[in-house]
């Protein structure tokens, strides 16, 4: 069967997706580039595990536990640890001590672990505790606003909140959403024109570095396992 993922968005200002993942005779996946830190839970023959994801740059190969079930929690570009910056965790991440079934350690402080409908009443509790926060200046900028400060002070801040600059935001965030398009069923020029991509060897260029796929290969459901949300589909 592969990854079977399911993604749902948020309405918390902190939260961008929930999802939920079951690996099922898979033990590797394709890794997709993506510009956000997260939360992950995942238990496996009754053990249970909990860490922290960083933003990733660029596609790789991943291990994935054979027969695991996963809860995860990605967190709006902006937001951080106070104990863990988010540069600290590009390409990258950390496991957390002392997970139980029950409760997870993070920050000094024991949290219940969350299910898929739990997770924005832990990141409420997070938020309240200081240890999650945001800078809005990020969020502004993110909507289009001009905030009342140097160009390299936006650049200087955005790369302290998220560990990228605005430049690579862009970029992956327009390779996941040509991923999602093709696996949907678009063609590689109807995605260079709705993305503004220069010409179809541009989009493969860009597949290639963040998504580790083909445009043959996304609208065929080929290649093997990939951590991608497209459709709530399950990939082989």
């Amino acid at each position: 069967m592969g990854l079977r993922f399911e993604t749902r968005r948020s309405d918390s200002r902190w939260i961008d997706t929930v999802w939920t993942c079951t690996s099922e005779h898979v033990t590797e996946m394709a890794s997709v580039a993506g510009v956000r830190w997260g939360l992950v839970f995942w238990e496996r023959d009754g053990a249970a595990s909990a860490g922290i994801t960083g933003p990733e740059t660029r596609t790789g190969t991943a291990p994935v536990p054979e027969g695991a079930t996963f809860v995860g929690i990605e967190f709006a570009v902006g937001t951080s640890l106070r104990a863990v910056p988010t540069p600290a965790l590009v390409d990258g991440g950390v496991e957390l001590p002392d997970t139980t079934r029950r409760t997870f350690r993070l920050d000094g402080a024991r949290w219940q672990t969350p299910g898929p409908d739990d997770a924005e009443a832990l990141v409420e509790r997070l938020v309240r505790a200081g240890i999650v926060v945001c800078d809005p200046l990020i969020a502004d900028v993110l909507r289009g606003d001009r905030p009342a400060v140097t160009g390299r002070t936006v650049e200087r801040r955005f790369r302290a909140a998220t560990g990228l600059t605005r430049g690579a935001v862009r970029r992956i965030e327009r390779a996941r959403e040509a991923a999602a398009l093709l696996a949907a069923g678009d063609t590689a020029a109807d995605v260079v024109a709705k993305l503004e991509y220069f010409d179809e060897p541009h989009l493969a260029r860009a597949l290639r570095a963040y998504v580790g796929r083909t445009a043959g290969q996304l609208r065929e459901g080929a290649g093997g396992a990939i951590a991608l949300d497209v459709a709530q589909r399950v990939t082989s």
